[in-house]
């Protein structure tokens, strides 16, 4: 599992338990740590197709 998952798992618990108790300070931090996972996941998604790329240009089919 990747930290983009984990950050998007933290925050998806933080903010169920802010949610649960009333706590608007942990449910936002929740929210934001999902957010973080999210373009975490994107920039991670960017690099992969950037290192592809660079591979074919490479002729490296592995």
């Amino acid at each position: 599992m990747g930290e983009s998952h984990m950050d998007k798992a933290k925050g998806k618990l933080k903010e169920a338990a802010g949610k649960a108790t009333g706590n608007e300070r942990l449910k936002s931090e929740g929210q934001a740590d999902q957010m973080k996972g999210q373009a975490r996941e994107v920039g991670e998604k960017a690099q992969g197709k950037v290192e592809g790329v660079r591979d074919s240009l490479k002729g490296d089919d592995s």
